[in-house]
């Protein structure tokens, strides 16, 4: 008879192997990180940043070049990022994690800020930031409609309203957003895409804020044109003159009338601005991944956010869906992954699953890599970088990336 620890030593192999799938099952698994701007301000910092991925086993950086509404690229529409006053003027951050990465065999994707423009407290100061150039660019919210409706965009009272609005909300609101509904915005923001896929060898393009705010915006003045006018076709001569009417002393009528249209209109924009830039890259560079970061909750995106991510994997705008899980509780972390896997699957595009390390330890990660693999996503994906290397309560030496990277990827 073998001994006691003998036996106790086999039965926790055994257990292992059937918790976890083999390691030939794993392959081409995806291992990334979302990068932070502030963590690829010099050559120094991206320098670590590659050597700390590869160390850890990590095969893909998710690194993010238009945070808010400015460049960590060489841009011709956008300016330079502020965070970067005192870099050399020659550094391009982009540029200089490519350079690095690939040596190294980690894949790079350009992660895009779609519609977050600036944080509230840090409001920027270059005239060319669209915050400053075009305010008649800005979401509106609906408790505004009616007072800004009546301003001239280019009133600095517009622009101040809203700052003040967001400054009382910050508990909902991640900062100021441009309007989906607006043209204009589409056309810049299909321009910058498309700029950074043409000018740099990146592996992939990532979408992110690529939604509203909330369900409380947008109702800028062009947002509710546009939306009144989608109308005439649906609505008899009189019930339109009868709006128009309304409308002089109700600017909110239409909306108010056909809240379900209003909704499928505010939706529309989201999706029809993934299909824009989606087709546009992929003409230009068809090898390359077109990814989202997605609210993990699917009811929450749909109805509230006007993120209807499902059907972008069903008409195929997305490669990847990355739902932004970042819950500590695996039974529900597992729930949002499931969903997103059984949307993904039917039309043969990936999931990889995000994981919020900032909120758990690095054995509540990795108990969701396991259940992760066992659901069959094609990878993981952690926010963030910067915070997996830096003090914290989960890891007081900063070594969190280099934990779960030893027990799970190496």
């Amino acid at each position: 008879m073998k001994p006691l620890a003998h036996r106790i030593a086999l039965l926790c192999l055994l257990c292992l192997a059937a918790a976890e799938p083999p390691a030939a099952s794993r392959r081409g698994e995806v291992r990334a990180l979302w990068v932070v701007r502030s963590s690829i301000t010099s050559e120094a910092a991206v320098g670590k940043l590659v050597a700390d991925a590869k160390a850890a086993g990590i095969n893909t950086l998710i690194v993010q070049v238009r945070g808010r509404g400015d460049a960590y690229y060489r841009s011709r529409l956008e300016p330079r990022a502020e965070s970067l006053k005192n870099a050399p003027a020659g550094f391009d951050p982009l540029k200089s994690v490519l350079a690095r990465a690939r040596p190294a065999g980690i894949r790079v994707h350009a992660w895009l800020n779609t519609h977050l423009i600036c944080d509230v407290n840090d409001l920027p100061s270059d005239p060319g930031h669209i915050f400053r150039s075009h305010p008649d660019w800005l979401a509106v919210p609906r408790r505004l409609a009616a007072e800004l409706a009546s301003l001239d965009p280019r009133d600095p009272r517009y622009r101040d309203r809203i700052v003040r609005f967001t400054r009382e909300n910050t508990s909902e609101l991640e900062g100021i957003f441009t309007d989906p509904a607006n043209p204009e915005v589409q056309d810049h923001l299909a321009a910058v895409f498309l700029d950074v896929a043409s000018n740099y060898d990146v592996d992939g393009i990532h979408f992110d804020f690529v939604r509203y705010p909330n369900g409380e915006f947008s109702y800028s003045r062009i947002a509710l044109d546009r939306f009144r006018a989608s109308l005439d076709d649906q609505l008899s001569r009189e019930a339109l003159l009868r709006e128009d009417q309304l409308a002089k002393t109700r600017p909110l009528a239409s909306v108010d009338l056909h809240p379900e249209a209003w909704d499928r209109f505010r939706r529309d924009q989201i999706t029809g601005l993934v299909e824009r830039i989606s087709a546009a890259v992929r003409a230009r560079k068809p090898r390359l991944l077109v990814s989202a970061a997605v609210f993990s909750n699917d009811d929450d995106a749909f109805h509230n956010r006007f993120q209807d991510w499902k059907s972008w994997l069903r008409r195929g705008l997305l490669d990847v869906v990355c739902p932004m899980a970042y819950t500590q509780d695996t039974a529900v972390w597992k729930r949002q992954i499931s969903v997103a896997r059984g949307a993904a699957a039917g039309y043969g595009k990936k999931v990889w699953a995000g994981i919020g390390a900032w909120r758990q330890s690095p054995d509540r990660a990795l108990e969701k890599i396991q259940a992760g693999r066992r659901l069959g996503v094609d990878g993981f994906v952690f926010f963030s970088y910067g915070q997996m290397v830096s003090p914290s309560e989960w890891s007081p030496s900063g070594d969190y990336l280099a934990r779960v990277g030893r027990r799970a990827f190496r």
